[in-house]
């Protein structure tokens, strides 16, 4: 009997290793060599010796370029912070379902299909300096002069909530969908208000789902470059640390310093998710899985 099951252990192992090899083999060719392949070419300087951290160096020392850091996480906090806010009010609002919540579902989820280049030029279009918000702005007589909403710090936020918000408003629909209505019910049943419940009930439920909407918001908004070319200043207040790393790849062709500018890119988002992943560990980890919508 004791070797019947240690075979049978044995097939669900190799069966195991066969299902996840593919999924290996991806994660390696996609995400692993071509960290490592960036790494190295980031130790092999254009100018100067093998194996030398000068890219690294020139990087640190150089305010035009370390100032770029800065630059994008002054982009990404806010953005973050604004999008999983505006999610989690919806999402939270529509939790037990609402009159034309599919349509109201399908529009808030609608700018996955367009792009970042049609959003970015819709952006332009609407917001811009002569864009329809200000004509009838003016036209109205509220304004004498137009709103400068894009080509700075304001245009690049809206770009990135608009890319961001539908995959975030998805993400906590479905978490906060699946907690067990009882909860609540329960709760309220008690004599708690509508806040009470949500504060010391449903918070605490959703809070680790919320944590991990905060970091793919955040790492998809450290990443920004086609908006903060778009609709920002890529050569002033919107430079951030990608268009750093392209201009040495494509413009001063330095493919060993780019990688260096990018592996700094991918260690400060790294640092980011352990930051995130910390606070989430210190949260109260519950069941939150229930019979969902009834």
């Amino acid at each position: 009997m004791a070797r019947a099951r240690t075979d049978e252990r044995s097939e669900l192992d190799w069966l195991a290793i066969f299902c996840l090899a593919p999924s290996a083999l991806y994660v390696i060719a996609m995400f692993v060599y071509p960290f490592m392949f960036g790494v190295y070419s980031s130790l092999q300087p254009l100018k100067g010796d093998a194996w030398s951290l000068k890219n690294y160096i020139a990087f640190f020392t150089d305010p035009y370029q370390y100032t770029t850091i800065k630059t994008t996480f002054m982009l990404a906090l806010p953005t973050t912070i604004v999008v999983v806010s505006v999610a989690l009010f919806l999402a939270y609002g529509m939790r037990r379902g609402i009159w034309l919540e599919r349509t109201i579902t399908t529009l808030l989820v609608l700018p996955i299909s367009l792009g970042v280049i049609f959003l970015s030029e819709g952006i332009l279009g609407f917001y811009g300096t002569n864009g329809w918000l200000n004509q009838m702005l003016l036209g109205a007589g509220l304004l004498q002069e137009p709103l400068e909403l894009t080509h700075n710090f304001i245009g690049v936020i809206l770009s990135l909530f608009m890319q961001n918000f539908p995959f975030c408003f998805l993400m906590l629909l479905g978490y906060i969908s699946g907690i067990d209505p009882s909860l609540e019910s329960s709760a309220r049943m008690l004599g708690a208000g509508p806040w009470t419940v949500f504060r010391r009930v449903m918070f605490p439920l959703i809070a680790p789902g919320l944590i991990i909407a905060f970091a793919l918001v955040f790492v998809m908004s450290f990443a920004v470059f086609p908006s903060a070319v778009m609709v920002g200043q890529p050569a002033g207040s919107t430079r951030t640390i990608s268009i750093a790393a392209y201009q040495q790849a494509f413009e001063q062709y330095d493919m060993s310093y780019a990688s260096a500018i990018a592996v700094i890119m991918g260690m400060c988002q790294l640092a980011a998710l352990i930051v995130i992943i910390l606070v989430r560990r210190r949260m109260t980890i519950s069941t939150t899985m229930g019979a969902g919508k009834r």
